[in-house]
């Protein structure tokens, strides 16, 4: 014996009922005998509760749609039943139509409408589809009977969600079935009160009757047909890589619903449970697709958990109060209140001191909720034993489930690890001694982040998805998307690694998408964007994403940028920069900026502020966590001077070194800002800085290598024609070097608590004195490297280098948490 549920929106219209005509042949074919459930056509019972609800409130606007949804029925047995045979269903039709129409309209007429009647006009939604079905599948050559299931199966007036009288309902259906052979099509979801009054048996009621029908005949198993392939490890709306599950376990699937997964009606299960009948979910309009198989065990995945599933929309009551510590008795009458009530309790919470339960409880219920406990412990919040009710709205529930959670080490420590390295606060916490299911309470609006930040932590174990936002769309942000672009497949294969671009502005466009953007089409897709551009209309878009693992990218040289800095790590969101202007700002705010950082667990990583790609904040930062003394740094940190003057040896003349220089794009488009010294002071800043001096950017001793005659120039050309009256004054400075066996080098050093930018003469004994064309070079003399310094060298500029170091730290923030 097999039982068949077939869905709404397995039975939406002709076409559809067409195939699950075809899918019960074929299962007919198959098994000794099939009994079919089926539910409403798609929507039915929807509209039929609002035409009770119309007709209630005096709204004659319910005859036109009940006339439509008569005419839908109506059409329905004509596309399915041929000519010759739909006098008599199109009769029985009619009267349940006119009964319909009979009963609305009393309702019109007194103005309201019971739970009991609401009930009663629910039922016809199913009685019209079974009885069509059935006729269909008679015209089709299969001996088809239809069944009302209130004949057979019997509950208490709980209306709305009637109680099964278990017993008594498989003794009539295993009566029934004896003496009445051939395929039975029967209504699911409703049932028959002691004084056969009809009772629904709530929404989703229909799976409820198929497992009732499997459970009375011992079925070999139960299939519930529906939209979709089967049970997934998350809703797909909300975890995009979400997949389906082979099979699990009935306390599996029973926790799974419960806290969310809509595939099945929770008590469902109980029946099949109890007569150990697997329940087979498969998708109606994908038959060769195995499904989902809930049954005895779940041995067919490796997984530490099962799923994932999530309430929307909760709300907390949290009852406190010293009255409550050591007294007997609190939690059971605050437990009967709500159950007498009819309160239903989704979550409970409570700490061994016993100051304090926390309940969760539909959104619906929590103003009647705390009326019913303050009612009920009215003594004690008077005399100040007990708090009135405190109540938190606005919140979540995510649940993770799964068997091989029982005995298995570091469950818990992984779901708050990835929560809390995302910024989700958790609010109550509940687990049971069964250790099949860890629930948390959360913000509302952190439910899809902790849901996908969870399902990569638990089903992705080796691979680490990255969202990006990136700020600027100049050389280095083009070079680092091209440079991730032609990495993606490395990065996945051998780092284990999955970077997307989420987001991209500049001054005047945003592109956004969700699903991530093609790293090849930026360009394109910022000239066809609609979005204006502007840094703080970006934060926004990215913090009401609110991604797991976001990384923030700034590749500009703004300041407008650096201000939202805090905004963004406050969210427990990396950032990633080459700009220099927040480490070289003001101490007070870098120094807050790293202090949230370190408290939101988000990485701040600047690596290429100094030295483009070439690892020196990371060698120093090494260097002093392995408990190493700095004694003395000294760099050459910009490689438009070390161009300048490894080029100059005093056969050409400085100004035309300086014009080359300019000629080959190593210097800004005014020379001036680079002989300056400015961005060696910010750079050298930004290493004392990291060595722990306090120091500020007023503090650092800058030589200005622009002579002061040049300095009031008020174009480049004559800044040129100026700084050639000076050629004669830098040719007898270095010939007197060259003489002497030494060369002009500009350096920054730092030692003794001071930090100072200078052009000195250095002799071949110094390790800079062999540096050649841009190359930058920092020397680090410490306590372990004092014969000898740790010497850094490499190209210090340049789109490649920059971007390969921020491509670097982005990589580093999969890695840091």
């Amino acid at each position: 014996m097999k039982i068949l549920k077939f869905g709404g929106s397995s039975v939406a219209n002709a076409g559809c009922i067409r195939s699950v005509a075809a899918l019960i042949m074929k299962s007919a074919a198959a098994n000794d005998r099939i009994a079919v459930v089926v539910s409403a056509y798609q929507g039915v019972t929807d509209k039929l509760v609002e035409l009770s609800r119309l007709a209630a409130k005096g709204d004659e606007s319910y005859k036109r749609e009940l006339e439509l949804l008569s005419e839908r029925h109506i059409t329905a047995v004509k596309e399915l039943v041929p000519v010759t045979q739909q006098s008599s269903v199109l009769a029985n039709i009619k009267v349940w139509l006119n009964d319909l129409e009979d009963i609305l309209h009393g309702v019109f007429l007194v103005g309201e409408c019971s739970r009991r009647m609401v009930d009663y006009i629910m039922s016809f939604g199913e009685r019209l589809s079974a009885f069509t079905i059935a006729a269909h599948l008679k015209s089709c050559g299969l001996p088809a009977h239809f069944l009302d299931a209130r004949e057979v199966i019997k509950a208490d007036e709980n209306w709305g969600h009637g109680k099964v009288f278990f017993e008594e309902s498989y003794s009539n259906i295993r009566r029934y079935f004896e003496t009445n052979g051939g395929l039975h099509v029967v209504t699911g979801f409703i049932a028959s009160t002691a004084n056969k009054d009809t009772v629904t048996l709530g929404r989703g009621g229909s799976d409820f009757t198929a497992a009732i029908l499997g459970a009375a005949l011992k079925a070999a198993e139960i299939e519930i047909l529906t939209d979709v392939d089967g049970v997934m490890t998350a809703d797909p709306r909300k975890v995009p890589k979400a997949f389906y599950i082979p099979c699990l376990t009935y306390e599996e699937m029973m926790e799974l619903s419960h806290f969310g997964a809509k595939v099945i009606y929770p008590p469902t299960l109980q029946p099949a449970l109890d007569f150990h009948i697997p329940v087979r979910i498969r998708n109606t309009f994908n038959p060769e697709f195995h499904g989902t198989v809930v049954a005895g065990d779940s041995s067919g995945h490796d997984f530490v958990i099962t799923g994932i599933s999530s309430i929307e929309k909760i709300s907390l009551l949290r009852i406190e109060g010293s009255g409550m510590v050591g007294v007997a008795g609190i939690a059971m009458r605050l437990f009967g209140a709500l159950a007498r009530c009819d309160i239903n309790i989704i979550l409970i919470t409570q700490a061994s001191s016993e100051h304090t339960i926390c309940l969760a409880v539909d959104p619906g219920s929590t103003a009647e909720a705390r009326k019913v406990i303050e009612s009920e412990f009215a003594l004690e919040i008077s005399s100040k034993l007990i708090d009135p009710v405190v109540i938190e709205d606005g919140l979540s529930i995510v649940s993770v489930v799964g068997e091989n959670m029982r005995r298995t080490t570091g469950i818990a420590a992984k779901l708050f690890s990835a929560l809390g390295n995302n910024g989700i606060n958790i609010v109550a916490i509940a687990q049971g001694s069964s250790e099949l299911n860890i629930s948390i309470v959360i913000s509302q609006k952190d439910e899809v982040k902790a849901l996908n930040a969870l399902h990569d932590e638990f089903f992705f174990t080796k691979t680490k998805s990255l969202n990006l936002f990136v700020a600027g769309t100049g050389l280095i942000a083009s070079t680092l998307l091209s440079q991730i672009h032609s990495q993606k497949q490395r990065l996945r294969d051998e780092l284990l690694l999955d970077i997307r671009l989420v987001g991209i502005t500049n001054t005047k466009k945003q592109a956004l998408s969700e699903e991530g953007l093609d790293t090849e089409r930026i360009e394109e897709l910022l000239s066809g964007a609609k979005s204006a551009g502007g840094i703080a209309s970006f934060i926004d878009e990215m913090l009401r994403l609110n991604l797991p693992n976001t990384v923030f990218v700034d590749c500009t040289a703004s300041d407008e940028v650096v201000r939202h800095y805090e905004r963004v790590l406050l969210k427990s969101i990396a950032v990633v920069t080459p700009n220099k202007r927040a480490q070289s700002g003001e101490l007070t705010q870098f120094k807050r900026m790293r202090d949230i950082s370190r408290k939101r667990s988000a990485p701040f990583l600047y690596e290429t502020s100094v030295g483009a790609g070439l690892p020196v904040i990371g060698t120093l930062n090494d260097l002093l966590k392995s408990g190493d003394e700095i004694v003395r740094i000294e760099a050459v940190l910009s490689g438009t001077l070390s161009f300048i003057f490894n080029s100059f040896d005093g056969s050409h003349p400085f100004s035309s070194v300086v014009m080359e220089a300019k000629q080959r794009g190593f210097t800004e488009p005014d020379p001036r800002e680079d002989l300056s010294g400015q961005d060696v002071a910010r750079k050298l800043l930004i290493l004392a800085r990291e060595a722990g001096m306090a120091l500020e950017r007023s503090e650092v001793e800058v030589e200005n290598l622009v002579p002061e005659k040049c300095r009031s120039a008020s174009t480049v050309e004559e800044f040129f024609e100026l700084l050639k009256g000076e050629d004669q004054e830098f040719s007898r400075r270095s010939q007197a070097l060259r003489a002497e066996g030494k060369k002009l080098c500009y350096i920054g050093s730092i030692q003794g608590g001071r930090a100072r930018v200078a052009l000195e003469a250095i002799d071949s004994s110094h390790p800079f004195y062999g540096l050649s064309g841009s190359d930058n070079i920092i020397s680090f003399t410490t306590k372990r490297y004092s014969s000898r310094p740790l010497v850094v060298q490499g190209p210090g500029a340049g789109a490649e280098v920059t971007a390969a170091g921020v491509f670097a730290d982005i990589i580093k923030t999969a890695h840091i948490n």
